[in-house]
């Protein structure tokens, strides 16, 4: 990390904004009403875009390697660690909050619209808008510190958000899984900083990002791999990779924008995010690279799997979600840092379009999520309909879309990076076949075909109002052009977003392939993704009852994929179920006999010889009297025997 510093004494605003707007939420939303909550909500995020695009121009008029730090305060400054509030804008950091505020604030004004008559809108746009603050807390922390406490901050807020309707208890179910399952994952990163802190070497350690890339080549192999791997535990949590993954399907429970918050712009990709951002530090570990690879690999056909059989419109695009983070790790876990970041970005448009326009289904629908109840939608929604079109062929890698830059990206250095190998490749390649399909599955039982909607339902059906419909709109034109900054390098201007992140991430050396390599991969994978929508078009548009027959012949196969290969149920059995049991032990036997008999029988111990003696305190007189002359009588009786 060579890069110039260069002072930016205004970097703090870009949390600070959506932070002060989740303070006035508290403090005076319901006071002030709707209109004022739904007002300040967006524009908060709104004015945080602004300040993060005054930042970006600053930053891209300055030299290549500048990057921009605002010290705020010191923090925490306790023997040999030394750590400020500080915050840094660089090539990396500058396309996260980008993306953070530009994609959160489309979400915040749909939410204006979708959430308007729910009862609780003050405290919804509260924590929406702390997400957002601790989600930019996160990119722009110059130290691992600072970067902790937006880690944690976007942990509490997905348990809070995904809870939000707590009156039900499968929600607040949810939230409690959300929150716990990260906790294990929070506890390996944290782990990971203490690791490097005692590892660094002696004399004063701040835990920036500069002075660990300055510091970690002194770093034993194996202390590097641990501290990577014990970092990459926290990211399976936070980004929900194998075997930590399981708390993202349920998050569905939760409303629909924030879903899309926490697919598309900010908790999820926190994982991939750090990853590049230590890019330093797993370089150094070639092991730590495999696995992650390796991780992203599994995550992303074995998350595609579960998603075929899925009914519930919003868990299919869970599972996608969980698939494409696997791609994401799996650029990243190949040393290609800057194509992990290209499919984060890219996947944030497409993935957001998904969810809002899911949104816009059920909403139409008077809240029904089950893809078999809908069906003929494009010609009532046909805004929705379109939308959500373009970011099925985004995700599933139609040429020409954002998705197919970044997908195939990611599967060239899959195949050609000195970390890669054929059978990554293959992964990743499998992957996008199933995407292809399980989306196309999706679009074709939604929107084409005869009506399945419930009777009851049909009169809910309408288009989504103005406010839901312009982020859908920009959104869609995200999808389709996003993509076009990171061309292969040999096609016209090339890979604009590689040099631009270069001077943070580096460039991937020893990649091996020829272009005529890269051409026949790209053709094999855009192949792969017109055989998977063509199958799901005949099997779901054209022959409706040929799925059902399948699913009848491979029974067996189908209750596997249906019910997510069992993994919820053996986690149950191996972890849950002996943890509570343990815990009634400990609450019953060191509880209840050793802790509460201990305080207990001190009470009982003191009551007891409270009661003796209280015998002696009768308030009578004459006992009293009686005493006294009992007592003269042994003293008298004493000093005669002596």
């Amino acid at each position: 990390m060579n890069e110039a510093a260069k002072a930016a004494g205004y970097l703090w605003l870009i949390p600070a904004l959506p932070l002060a707007g989740a303070a006035f939420h508290v403090a005076l939303g319901r006071r002030l009403g709707r209109a004022a909550v739904h007002f300040v909500g967006p524009a908060v995020v709104g004015a945080a875009f602004a300040v993060s695009l005054f930042a970006v121009a600053q930053l891209w008029a300055a030299p290549p390697g500048t990057a921009l730090v605002d010290r705020v305060y010191p923090w925490i400054h306790a023997g040999s660690l030394m750590v400020d509030v500080a915050f840094r804008l660089d090539a990396l950091s500058a396309v996260m909050i980008l993306v953070v505020t530009g994609v959160g604030f489309l979400i915040h004004v749909y939410s204006a619209g979708y959430m308007g008559e729910d009862p609780d809108f003050a405290r919804y746009f509260a924590y929406l808008n702390l997400f957002a603050g601790s989600m930019l807390i996160l990119v722009l922390a110059d130290n691992l510190p600072l970067l902790f406490v937006g880690w944690e901050g976007v942990g509490l807020c997905s348990y809070l958000l995904i809870g939000f309707w707590y009156e039900k208890p499968e929600n607040a179910a949810a939230g409690n899984k959300a929150f716990l399952v990260n906790r294990i994952g929070d506890f390996g990163f944290l782990l990971g900083i203490f690791l490097l802190f005692w590892s660094l070497g002696p004399g004063r350690r701040s835990l920036s990002f500069a002075e660990i890339a300055a510091r970690a080549p002194s770093l034993p192999p194996a202390t590097a791999t641990a501290a990577c791997l014990l970092l990459f535990l926290g990211a399976t949590g936070k980004s929900a990779q194998i075997p930590l993954y399981v708390w993202l399907p349920d998050a569905m429970a939760g409303p629909t924008p924030v879903s899309a918050l926490i697919h598309a712009a900010t908790m999820v990709t926190a994982g991939v995010y750090m990853i590049a951002r230590l890019h330093f530090l797993y370089s150094l570990s070639p092991t730590a690279l495999g696995v992650v690879a390796t991780v992203g690999a599994a995550t992303a056909v074995f998350a595609a799997t579960i998603a075929l059989v899925q009914t519930d419109i919003k868990r299919v695009l869970a599972y996608s979600t969980v698939s494409q983070l696997g791609y994401m790790f799996l650029g990243v876990g190949v040393g290609a840092y800057h194509a992990g970041i290209f499919h984060l970005v890219t996947h944030a448009f497409f993935k957001a379009l998904l969810f809002l326009g899911a949104g816009s289904v059920i909403h139409a629908l008077g809240g029904e999520q089950d893809i078999r109840k809908m069906g003929g939608l494009r010609a009532h929604l046909p805004l929705t309909y379109g939308t959500f079109v373009i970011a099925f062929l985004a995700i599933a890698g139609v040429p020409g879309f954002a998705g197919f830059f970044s997908k195939d990206e990611i599967l060239w250095y899959a195949y050609a990076s000195p970390h890669g190998s054929p059978l990554l490749w293959a992964a990743g390649f499998a992957g996008a076949g199933l995407t292809a399909f399980y989306m196309g599955r999706l679009v074709f039982l939604t929107f084409f075909g005869e009506s399945r909607v419930d009777p009851e339902a049909r009169h809910h059906i309408h288009e989504a109002p103005a406010s839901m419909a312009v982020p859908l709109v920009v959104l869609a034109v995200l999808s389709v052009v996003g993509g076009y900054v990171g061309l292969p390098q040999h096609w016209l201007w090339g890979n604009r977003f590689e040099r631009f992140l270069e001077p943070v991430v580096g460039t991937l050396h020893g990649a091996e392939g020829s272009p005529g390599t890269q051409g026949l991969l790209m053709a094999l994978s855009v192949a792969v993704a017109a055989a998977g929508i063509a199958v799901a078009y005949w099997w779901y548009a054209v022959q409706p009852g040929l799925p059902a027959l399948l699913a009848y012949r491979l029974a067996a196969a189908y209750r596997v994929l249906l019910h997510k290969y069992y993994v919820d149920e053996l986690y149950d059995r191996a972890f849950v179920r002996p943890l509570v049991r343990g815990s009634e032990l400990l609450w019953r036997v060191f509880d209840v006999r050793l802790i509460d008999g201990a305080v207990n029988g001190t009470a009982e111990f003191f009551a007891a010889n409270a009661r003796i003696w209280r015998r002696w305190q009768t308030g009578n007189v004459q006992h009293y009297a009686l005493s006294l002359f009992a007592g003269a009588i042994c003293v008298l009786g004493y000093l005669l025997w002596r």
